[in-house]
């Protein structure tokens, strides 16, 4: 019999499998990862956005001049979903006013601006008693009240990602700990320093799914985490729960190239790991889903690393969402003389922000500060040379090259055949490119214009759909008023015969008397 791909890889200890293409980059993790994680201290003001996807936000559930406990829910998500949001602290509510939300476009987006107590005074907490013998469905409804989302970036609401999962039938959960891309030490941080949360978070969200097992990966490089997990698996006696490590290669975090990594098989285009029975989260995730359930407590926190030549004393903090960065880099030493740009995220994927007032996300999980030398001058666009290198280095397999000139010329049909949908904006490509070609943004503009043509599409076919059974209608209420006429007609026909027989009757018997009178 052949044995599963995934027990083979917790037996070995080590990957085997790889993806295509993908890059070796200098982590720059030594500095950040030198000092224990520290709580950031409260600001003046939180500025905490409101949950929202799709250009669409949530419903804001406090007042200004309402007072706030720790974890009181302050806002829901709108209808296209996003978490609930809950107070990082207790306080008053100043304001529901536009902010710098720290989005990809610069854009303000309203935010609940909380002024705290200091207090830090938790609000009623109603945690799960005895998860273990809880039913599946309490403990992903205890999840999403919480507002747990992704924490690996996505920050797709995890309660939803759970119910979904909990109906295909999952027999693995990955919890994704390869933090590959550079100097983002979060993850390996919460591992060396709570790997209990995080095995009892799997312990958790395996029963919340009904998976068998549980693979925690991490980078060959983590020997610290490896040792730390160990000893915590030791501790909770978790047979079904295995550590693999897998080579430091970026973006091997990526969901599908770490599925592909693990168990040689490949995610299907615009498919989901759940259709080959997984579940991937991250570790981060996992901890918060365990507070969620044994604490009751949602999530108001995150651990943000502050890194980068920038900034002079590179460290990860635990910090209330809605944090102003500018405290953050306070706390760490501020800024070098030399600071020139700041990045919300890594070097590869992150996206630089205009001012330091943009508060923390759930997402940011790492501040980067560039010095001026970090950043290279920028390089005039050539044309393509057809060097062939984006497609080496590309992990979607995909042709950037022959993408990008069909998203220049507006051929979107085209662009969707060459699979511009699965792109995953790592950024190899644009790393290795002779020709300076923004290949990413390009991308990004492509895929923004097929979920236009989608979402145009769809309206088109509603207001198809919508004509088509107005037409309908309007045919079977015409059928109908036809049936109905044709009805009347004929009862009046079978009235007027039965008037004539009627009429015919009533002369007869009088020609019939007339006839006895006349004898």
């Amino acid at each position: 019999m052949q044995q599963d791909p995934l027990a083979m890889a917790a037996q070995a200890g080590k990957q085997l499998h790889s993806f295509h293409g993908g890059l070796r980059l200098r982590h720059n993790k030594a500095v950040s990862c030198e000092r224990p994680i520290i709580r950031a201290a409260l600001p003046e003001r939180l500025f905490v956005p409101l949950p929202g996807r799709g250009g669409e936000y949530g419903e804001a559930l406090v007042a200004p001049g309402q007072r706030v406990r720790k974890g009181d829910p302050i806002a829901r998500p709108g209808r296209r979903g996003g978490g609930w949001l809950h107070a990082p602290t207790s306080g008053a509510v100043e304001a529901i006013a536009d902010h710098p939300v720290s989005h990809p476009s610069g854009r303000d987006g309203p935010c609940v601006v909380i002024t705290p107590d200091g207090l830090d005074d938790w609000t009623k907490l109603n945690p799960v008693h005895d998860w273990q013998q809880a039913e599946p469905p309490v403990l992903r409804q205890a999840i999403r009240e919480a507002g747990v989302v992704g924490l690996g970036g996505a920050v797709f609401p995890t309660g939803v990602k759970l119910a979904e999962a909990s109906e295909r039938g999952i027999h693995t959960l990955i919890l994704n700990g390869a933090e590959c891309e550079p100097y983002i030490s979060c993850d390996e941080m919460l591992m060396r320093e709570q790997p209990g949360s995080i095995i009892l978070g799997a312990r958790i969200l395996q029963r919340a799914i009904g998976a068998g097992r549980t693979i925690i990966a991490i980078e060959d490089q983590m020997g610290a985490v490896r040792q730390a997990l160990e000893q915590a698996l030791r501790d909770a006696g978790a047979p079904d729960i295995d550590i693999v490590q897998v080579t430091t290669i970026y973006p091997e975090g990526g969901e599908k190239q770490l599925v592909q990594v693990l168990t040689g098989l490949e995610v299907p285009a615009g498919g989901r790991p759940t259709d080959l029975g997984l579940l991937c989260q991250n570790v981060a995730t996992a901890t918060a889903a365990a507070r969620a359930v044994t604490e009751g407590k949602p999530l108001v926190e995150r651990i943000v690393t502050v890194t980068g030549n920038g900034v002079r004393s590179p460290r990860n903090l635990l910090t209330p969402i809605g944090t102003p960065i500018a405290d953050l880099v306070e706390q760490c030493g501020g800024y070098a003389p030399d600071a020139a740009r700041l990045v919300l995220g890594g070097p590869m994927m992150g996206y630089t922000l205009a001012t330091d007032s943009n508060p923390v996300i759930k997402a940011a999980n790492c501040i980067l500060v560039l010095t001026a030398g970090d950043i290279e001058p920028p390089q005039p666009e050539m044309p393509c040379i057809r060097c062939g290198e984006c497609a080496r280095v590309c992990p979607a397999l995909l042709l950037p090259q022959q993408l990008v000139w069909t998203v220049r010329n507006g051929l979107w049909d085209e662009s969707a055949d060459f699979g511009l949908s699965d792109c995953i904006e790592c950024g190899c490509c644009d790393f290795v490119c002779p020709s300076h070609i923004p290949l990413v943004e390009w991308f990004r503009h492509g895929k923004l214009r097929l979920r236009l043509r989608g979402e145009e599409r769809r309206r088109a076919d509603l207001a198809r759909e919508r004509f088509e059974a107005r037409e309908a209608r309007l045919a079977r209420i015409k059928q109908e008023r036809r049936q109905r006429m044709a009805e009347k007609k004929r009862r009046l026909a079978d009235d007027r015969a039965r008037q004539e027989e009627i009429s015919a009757a009533v002369e007869r018997a009088r020609t019939r008397d007339r006839s006895e009178d006349e004898t």
